[in-house]
């Protein structure tokens, strides 16, 4: 297998999504944010909407591409959206996951579109809780239909971002170890790792360090996290290992 294989196999748009969720993650004790932080939220959880958007490092320093993160509240509920555009010479990723989720941020549906190279993927989770279940179609030729037992409230791997951050931002504190249902199931644990210095965009901001811990059905990754230290925890640098070296994204206005 080529090592940009090995790359691509990492699912980044999850990792990505997980770096929100730690971001938003608060000690009671913590001080004022340092100067310089970027304008945080009100209370840590954007009550109407947010965009968040990433430049991808490759290692060595150059650029990659880039990343989008957004949220919006409607009458009925939340929809979310997250995007990925990059490349490597002679290999292309374009990736686009749009999901929507009630007032109460339990995941109503999911649908995924991506382009790794010559494959694409489409498929999409609908999440059915009067049956107990989600269903995942493959909306490609030949794709067929997986079913997955669900409680009263499930979380896709993009609402459980905005889910953990409004949980965080209520005082409930960080949410269990949980599954999450991404196309597969994946399951995350958080550690906190101290206050360290970093530098984006040519300023200096004190940021807490945090290490994501995610495991699938195949796979098993530790992924660092920097965030500002404002009541947001705006994510402002994420370093995923690789077997090719360190992915960096970091955060841009």
């Amino acid at each position: 297998m080529s090592k940009r294989a090995v790359f691509w196999g990492v699912p980044l748009g999850l990792l990505v999504m997980l770096v929100a969720v730690a971001g938003s993650w608060q000690k009671p004790s913590d001080p004022a944010p340092a100067k310089g932080s970027p304008t945080p939220q009100a209370n840590g959880f954007p009550s109407t909407g947010e965009s968040l958007n990433y430049t991808l490092i490759w290692p060595g320093g150059a650029s990659l591409g880039e990343a989008h993160l957004r949220a919006s509240k409607g009458e009925h509920g939340w929809t979310f959206d997250f995007s990925l555009d990059a490349s490597v010479p002679g290999f292309s990723v374009s990736d686009h996951y749009h999901s929507r989720a009630n007032s109460g941020l339990c995941s109503l549906e999911l649908e995924k579109v991506t382009v790794h190279g010559q494959r694409h993927t489409h498929e999409k989770t609908v999440f059915d809780y009067k049956e107990g279940k989600a269903t995942r179609t493959t909306l490609v030729e030949g794709g067929g239909h997986t079913d997955i037992d669900v409680d009263d409230c499930a979380h896709d791997g993009l609402d459980y971002v905005f889910y953990a951050r409004h949980e965080l931002a209520e005082g409930h504190g960080v949410p269990k170890e949980q599954d999450v249902l991404f196309g597969a199931s994946y399951s995350t644990r958080m550690e906190y790792a101290g206050v360290q210095d970093v530098t984006v965009g040519g300023k200096r901001y004190q940021a807490d360090h945090v290490f994501v811990y995610l495991k699938g059905p195949a796979s098993d990754y530790k992924v660092e996290i920097f965030f500002a230290r404002d009541p947001a925890r705006t994510p402002l640098i994420i370093k995923a290992p690789l077997p090719v070296g360190t992915l960096s994204m970091e955060l841009v206005r």
